[in-house]
């Protein structure tokens, strides 16, 4: 590793070691999947701190507000954040999804109204891609909207949208092209959510909590200039945008894992589970497991590196979700019987509680299980497609 890159993980946790104290002290390790109801006013107060210093979207190029930090950088970025157990970000999907979406595919009159906000947080996003009959399967997609006086008028529902509720605007896609099926007559935009015929509302999950909404739109409008790419680009767009979904930060993921495994080693030896072989032999597995996640995104990042993420993006996303799944597992069988209890009013979970019930959906969301599986078994093996009806 060069000495730049060890210079800049060097500024990166001196910075965190600073700055996570005072008011922000009380904010470590909050937040994240399943807990992203925790101390969400107190976060957003704290990213916008971190921009106020430099520290958001720090791989986009300066010309953009970024650092311009090269791949390596941004991996010391993500791992020195985690290992400082810094709080989850509010700003991900605008910053990682996003905001490289519009860098490589956006006007120049879009990049100049929208990724100053994010490179602020002074606007939240998030992503309507999944529906009710259309989950993994982006190509069945049946919202519509028509260009309509000047604007894109917008009819259907959006599902499974993370953090709607604390949201400024989504990015949409939508059939535009009347008769277009699969992949065919698809457009991507960037629609406000505080406008008339826009209606969030919450799901609850197996957590108690809220964070997934569906989002209905009943004649919304967004500004005809409000579209990434040509009509009919949505699917090239939006495939780009789940590339860039699949980048750097799958490493602080990592770290984050590593932790929440060591903490379930040191509740299996104070309790004594440790004492049973195949608890003993499933820490070893989950060990081992780790480790080979951390491989995948090396080998990840490689694509990424080479312009774009190959099939080990599918491959480890496969691989991490389940891992991920089966640690929860392993969690309540550490646990024991004082898994199964509940605090009462106000009711709440363990963390070892929402990890295993919030896991559930690892393999659901960001691309089904079954959806990667079908990735690399057409587009990499070149095995027969699917039989669909």
């Amino acid at each position: 590793m060069s000495s730049s890159v060890e210079e800049f993980r060097t500024e990166v946790r001196s910075w965190l070691r600073a700055h996570l104290t005072g008011e922000f002290a009380a904010l470590r390790g909050r937040g994240g999947p399943g807990r992203e109801h925790e101390a969400f006013a107190e976060r957003l107060a704290w990213e916008r701190h971190l921009a106020a210093h430099g520290w958001t979207c720090v791989g986009w190029p300066e010309e953009h507000g970024g650092r311009g930090a090269t791949l390596e950088q941004q991996v010391a970025f993500h791992e020195e954040y985690a290992l400082a157990d810094a709080p989850a970000r509010v700003n991900h999907i605008g910053e990682q999804l996003l905001g490289p979406t519009l860098i490589a595919f956006g006007t120049p009159e879009q990049r100049e109204r929208f990724l100053p906000r994010i490179v602020a947080v002074d606007e939240l996003w998030c992503q309507g891609y999944s529906e009710p009959d259309a989950g993994s399967d982006l190509a069945n997609v049946r919202t519509r909207a028509e260009l309509r006086d000047g604007a894109w008028v917008i009819d259907g529902q959006k599902i499974w949208t993370s953090l709607a509720h604390e949201s400024d605007w989504c990015f949409v896609v939508a059939r535009t092209e009347p008769g277009s099926t699969r992949h065919q007559g698809l457009s991507y935009l960037l629609v406000p959510l505080d406008r008339p015929g826009v209606d969030i509302r919450p799901i609850t999950q197996l957590t108690g909590t809220s964070e997934f909404n569906e989002v209905f739109f009943d004649g919304a409008r967004t500004d005809a200039a409000h579209i990434v790419g040509a009509p009919g680009d949505g699917w090239k767009v939006a495939m780009a945008t789940l590339g860039f979904e699949r980048g750097v930060s799958t490493l602080g993921q990592q770290v984050g894992f590593r932790r929440e495994l060591e903490a379930i080693i040191a509740l299996a030896k104070r309790n004594g589970a440790a004492a049973d072989p195949l608890i003993r032999d499933r820490i070893a597995r989950a060990w081992t497991g780790l480790e080979i996640i951390r491989g995948n995104a090396l080998r990840m990042l490689d694509g990424v590196a080479a312009g774009a993420p190959g099939p080990e993006a599918s491959i480890g996303k496969i691989y991490w979700a389940t891992w991920h799944r089966e640690l929860g597992e392993l969690a309540m069988d550490v646990c024991g019987a004082d898994g199964l209890l509940a605090a009462g009013e106000p009711y709440d979970l363990t963390d070892w509680q929402r990890l295993y019930l919030f896991s559930r959906s690892d393999t659901l969301y960001a691309g089904s299980n079954e959806i990667q599986r079908n990735i690399i078994a057409e587009r990499v093996l070149g095995l027969p497609k699917e039989v669909r009806g």
